[in-house]
């Protein structure tokens, strides 16, 4: 027996051993780390970019559109197919987003950014954004209904809409009626005007 050979075949089997463990160990860290990640963390590593997400949302709608920001519990998107203009959607109103599987990937290898101000901008917030800046908006509600007009106010859950067309300004004449509608039956918000505050 040749000693050099057997030690090499030993220190061969141990480097083996040690490789396969280190894999091990590299793909359950992998599993955890993405055990750990967040619908909501995904959508920030797309946002700002141009990658088209084809999107569901509990009113039944898809919608075709780029993510342009990220708060804490909604995006904001602007559509691929209908030029100008801001959609709004809340992370709880979100049931599917589809997507090439590079866009997918990387949106999976998410790393922690620094904590921006955006990311702690609510719905609600951004919601009462709109109010004060009185842009007409179009809400789609969960149950299959699109309804028009101006914020009035925001509650903590719930806004008052003033109904009118989307191409008059809020007048008294112009105004059809008023609807309450609580924030969890919101699917989305489209704001056509410049959304440029917060939402930008």
């Amino acid at each position: 027996m040749r000693w050099d050979s057997f030690f090499q075949d030993l220190e061969d089997q141990l480097s083996a051993e040690w490789d396969a463990e280190r894999a091990a160990l590299d793909s359950e860290a992998e599993r955890l780390r993405i055990a750990r990640l967040g619908l909501r963390d995904r959508l920030r590593a797309l946002a700002g970019g141009d990658d088209p997400l084809a999107v569901e949302v509990a009113d039944g709608t898809r919608h075709e559109l780029s993510v342009a920001a990220v708060g804490a519990d909604w995006i904001a998107a602007r559509s691929r197919t209908a030029p100008g203009g801001v959609l709004l959607v809340p992370l709880a109103a979100l049931t599917a987003v589809g997507a090439a599987e590079p866009v997918l990937l990387r949106s999976a290898r998410a790393v922690a950014a620094p904590d921006r101000m955006a990311d702690r901008i609510t719905f609600g917030f951004a919601l009462r954004d709109l109010a004060r800046r009185r842009v007409p908006v179009t809400l789609g509600v969960i149950g299959g209904r699109a309804i028009t007009g101006t914020l009035d106010r925001v509650g903590a859950d719930h806004l008052d809409l003033a109904l009118h067309a989307l191409d008059e300004p809020r007048r008294p004449a112009d105004v059809a009626g008023f609807r309450i509608v609580p924030t969890t039956a919101i699917a989305w918000v489209r704001a056509d005007a410049d959304t440029g505050s917060v939402l930008g």
